[in-house]
C-alpha cells in the first residue's frame, strides 16, 4: 500500500508501533512476552504508552536499587518480582518530581495512577502466568484524583474568539503576517471542534472524504481505533463549506493529499500545532483561563448538557463509553438539575 493510500489513523498506527518496538528493544527479554499478550488487547498508542512507563520503571530501578547491573536487559524477572510495595511507593513517589537531562521533571495525580496500572497490569500478566508468585504492585492503593473544576469558555467568550478569527482582532503584529491566509481554515477547524466536541486527534485525522455535507457529518476514528459518526450544525457547514472551496486550490505534499486541515507547509496539521493554533486565539479572549483543545471538548458537552438535560446524549456524542464517565465532567451541572427538581413533583395541592 502506498504511502498516499494510508489513513492518518494507519499511519498512526505505524508510528505507534515502530517507536514501541524501539522501546520494547531496551528492556529485558522477558517483556517482549508481555507486549506480544496485549496484541490484540490494546491499541498501538496504549501499549507505547505502557512501554514508556515500564523503561521509566527499570530505569529507575537500575539507578537506585540496582546499582550492579550493566544495562535495563540485564534485569531479571527474578529482580522484579523481588521488589516489595515500598519499592512501587518508592517509584511512584520519586516520579512527582525528578531531574532529567537538567530539566525538572513533574508528574501530576493522574500520570501516577496510570503509571501504577501499567505495572499492575504488568505484574498481573507474569502472576496469572505462573512465571511470578508475588504481585507487590496490587498491595499498593491507586492515587486518588481529586476533582477539579471544569475549564471552559462561556458562551460570549466563544463567539468573541470566533468573531477574533476572522477579523485578527487582538492579535500580535507577528501573528496578523499570516493571519489572512490561514483564517479561514482556522475558522473552520475551531467551528468545528466548538459545534461537534471532536478530541483534537479526532479533528486532525479527519481526511477529505470524511466530510459528508449531504448528511451534515463527520466520520472519526474514535479512541481505541472504532468509527463513528458526528452530526454537525448549519454554522459548522458554513464554515466548511468556506474552508472547503480553499483547500480545492492547495497543494499538498506526498503522502497528506487526503487531509482536511492543511499546514503551511502543506501538511496535514499535528495536534501540536492546532494547541497552539487554540492557545494564539484564546489568548484574545481570555488569559485567565487555560484554554487548550481539550477545554473546547467541554464548552461543547456543557452547552449541548445545558441545552438537552440529556447525559446519555452527551455522552453518546463526545463518544464515552461509559456514562459515569461524563456524569463525573459535569457532575456541577448534574447537582443544579438535581436543585431544580426539588419541587417538580407536587404531593398535595396547596391551598
Amino acid at each position: 500500500m502506498g504511502e498516499t493510500a494510508k489513513t492518518y489513523s494507519e499511519q498512526q498506527r505505524i508510528k505507534y508501533t515502530l517507536k514501541l518496538n524501539e522501546i520494547v528493544d531496551e528492556l529485558p527479554d522477558f517483556c517482549k512476552e508481555y507486549f506480544f499478550s496485549l496484541e490484540y488487547t490494546k491499541q498501538p498508542r496504549t501499549k507505547l504508552a505502557y512501554a514508556m512507563d515500564l523503561k521509566g520503571f527499570f530505569t529507575f530501578l537500575r539507578e537506585r536499587k540496582f546499582k550492579d547491573i550493566a544495562d535495563l536487559k540485564s534485569i531479571t524477572v527474578t529482580d522484579i518480582e523481588n521488589l516489595s510495595s515500598t519499592d512501587i511507593i518508592d517509584y511512584l513517589r520519586y516520579t512527582k518530581l525528578y531531574v532529567k537531562n537538567g530539566r525538572k521533571v513533574t508528574n501530576s495525580e493522574r500520570a501516577a495512577k496510570r503509571k501504577l496500572a501499567s505495572l499492575r497490569s504488568f505484574y498481573g500478566y507474569f502472576n496469572k502466568q505462573g512465571l511470578m508468585k508475588k504481585n507487590p504492585a496490587f498491595q499498593v492503593d491507586m492515587p486518588k484524583i481529586h476533582d477539579q473544576a471544569i475549564t471552559r469558555l462561556d458562551v460570549n467568550e466563544v463567539a468573541e474568539l470566533l468573531d477574533n478569527v476572522e477579523s485578527g482582532n487582538k492579535l500580535t503584529k507577528n501573528q496578523l503576517l499570516a493571519h489572512e491566509g490561514l483564517k479561514t481554515r482556522d475558522l473552520a477547524l475551531l467551528t468545528l471542534m466548538l459545534g461537534t466536541g471532536i478530541r483534537v486527534s479526532e479533528c486532525v485525522g479527519l481526511d477529505i472524504n470524511d466530510v459528508d455535507f449531504n448528511n451534515d457529518r463527520i466520520k472519526v476514528v474514535r479512541k481505541g481505533g472504532s468509527e463513528s459518526f458526528v452530526y454537525f450544525g448549519d454554522e459548522v457547514r458554513d464554515a466548511l463549506l468556506d474552508y472547503m472551496d480553499e483547500r480545492k486550490a492547495m497543494n499538498p505534499a506526498q503522502g497528506h493529499e487526503n487531509a482536511l486541515f492543511i499546514s503551511r507547509n502543506n501538511k496535514r496539521l499535528c495536534v501540536r500545532s492546532v494547541e497552539n493554533l487554540v492557545k494564539k486565539y484564546a489568548h484574545t479572549v481570555t488569559t485567565v483561563k487555560h484554554i487548550t483543545p481539550h477545554k473546547l471538548r467541554s464548552t461543547y458537552g456543557t452547552n449541548l448538557y445545558q441545552e438537552s438535560n440529556d447525559i446519555y446524549l452527551v455522552a453518546d456524542v463526545l463518544g464515552h463509553k461509559d456514562v459515569n464517565t461524563t456524569r463525573k465532567h459535569y457532575a456541577e451541572i448534574v447537582d443544579n438539575n438535581r436543585r431544580k427538581a426539588r419541587n417538580m413533583v407536587q404531593l398535595r395541592e396547596k391551598e
